[in-house]
């Protein structure tokens, strides 16, 4: 028996995407676009598929020229940011759509858990929708009550299996439903997006249950936006990038990879204005002020802003450093630990601030930036002000040990050199409504 049990060749989906054309002046125009629009409907339902509306037509490819193979056992992970097309190929996987090109051969019985409680009835209750949605994924009656106890213990809702699944909360149903589908006996296991929902205590049973599902021979394929969870439960990442695969082999390599395509498509936002300052731009720098995007553990983490003041004395400039989830990990605060006296002079200033070496875990972290005074508060604020990325190994691909963050916390950061105030060039002069204007007005 071979050892393959998914292999995708050449495979590829497209979708057809309508536009409406709104601008239409002539009554020409607009009796032409009816027209389009009706012998278009004509055209789908005389090929049984769904209609398209619009006037004009586009080709999108959710994915296109995926080749890869998964054997028996292994545990993948397929990550990509919103759109990559992650859930188009599961849903391929699962049979639920079909390939416009190439082709994918499947050695053995799926089970899919892509959208939670799919199958679930509102006014059905716990017991009754988990002999539902067992039979929809092809349980049989008795293989149910084989296992009966087991799911509801697993989804911790003993209490309320008989209460109808509509007065559930989200986390209440998303266990349910990851319970009745993770214990299908099934040789593949298609999981999307499943511990975005739930409390951690319920993410760690998920992962250790699915890590048994892979130690007793089954495939389980693992789509999540979590990459600690993706990092702690595979050893092999498919990354996909609209639509293609651009990277195929181990998770810490797939990580980097992954991390390297993020934060350069953000959007710019508007940082807005403070009182008496205003903070102007921040960005992560090396020990030669040069701008980075990862952080390597262990080194100064040097945070370079540009800000101006109209001259107000007492000013101060603290840094919140936050994990993925958006937790504290380490705060800074040029007033509290370096008694830094900020430029009483009112204009356009650059400073970087050298902090401590701190061993951090894989993942994204950000810096929120705040400008306070003494006497005041607070007054110009911005959260998340820089982000950055933290990989799972080093340049020459040797792993970092550091499994875990240094944990939530407000961390006080030292300043590993003094903090110098440069002037910013002539040509960078402050805007008519900027604070150091207004002084001077």
């Amino acid at each position: 028996m071979s050892d393959i049990v998914i292999r995708a060749e050449n495979l590829g989906k497209k979708f057809i995407i309508g536009h409406r054309v709104d601008d239409a002046s002539l009554f020409v125009e607009v009796m032409m676009n009816g027209m389009r629009r009706f012998f278009s409907r004509g055209k789908s339902l005389l090929k049984g598929t769904a209609g398209v509306a619009g006037d004009t037509f586009e080709e999108f490819w959710a994915l296109r020229e995926l080749n890869f193979e998964v054997k028996r056992g292994e545990l993948v992970s397929i990550i990509g940011h919103n759109g990559a097309g992650k859930t188009t190929l599961l849903k391929i996987l699962s049979r639920i759509t079909e390939p416009t090109t190439g082709r994918v051969s499947i050695d053995g019985r799926v089970t899919s858990l892509l959208e939670v409680g799919t199958g679930f009835h509102p006014e059905l209750s716990g017991r009754e929708n988990i002999f539902l949605n067992g039979a929809i994924l092809g349980m049989t009656r008795a293989e149910v009550r084989r296992r009966f106890d087991e799911i509801v213990g697993f989804a911790g809702v003993e209490k309320f299996i008989d209460t109808p699944v509509k007065r559930y909360s989200v986390g209440m149903y998303a266990r349910l439903a990851f319970a009745v589908a993770a214990h299908l006996e099934a040789e593949i296991l298609v999981i999307d997006e499943v511990l975005a929902v739930g409390d951690a205590e319920f993410q760690a049973r998920c992962l250790d249950r699915m890590s048994q599902v892979a130690s007793s021979g089954r495939t389980v394929l693992f789509v999540s936006h979590n990459l600690a969870a993706v990092s702690a439960l595979t050893r092999r990442a498919i990354v996909l990038r609209s639509g293609r695969l651009t990277f195929d082999g181990p998770v810490d390599a797939a990580l980097a990879h992954y991390t390297s395509t993020l934060g350069k498509s953000r959007a710019p936002r508007d940082w807005g204005r403070g009182t008496d300052s205003t903070l102007l731009s921040a960005d992560l720098v090396d020990v030669k002020g040069v701008p980075i995007e990862f952080f390597t553990p262990g080194k100064p983490l040097g945070v370079r802003v540009a800000f101006e003041t109209n001259g107000m004395p007492g000013m101060a400039i603290e840094l919140r450093l936050r994990d993925e989830l958006n937790l504290p990990v380490a705060f800074y605060s040029s007033g509290i630990f370096s008694q830094t006296t900020l430029p009483t002079k009112a204009g356009r200033y650059e400073c970087v601030f050298y902090l401590d070496p701190y061993y951090l875990a894989a993942g994204e972290y950000s810096i929120d930036i705040e400008t306070v005074y003494s006497n005041i508060g607070p007054d110009h604020a911005v959260d998340h002000a820089v982000r950055f990325f933290v990989e799972t190994c080093s340049p020459d691909g040797i792993p970092y040990n550091f499994q875990q963050s240094i944990g939530a916390g407000h961390h006080a950061m030292r300043l590993g050199k003094p903090v110098q105030f440069l002037p910013l060039p002539a040509e960078a002069r402050p805007q008519e409504n900027s604070p150091a204007r207004r002084q001077e007005g």
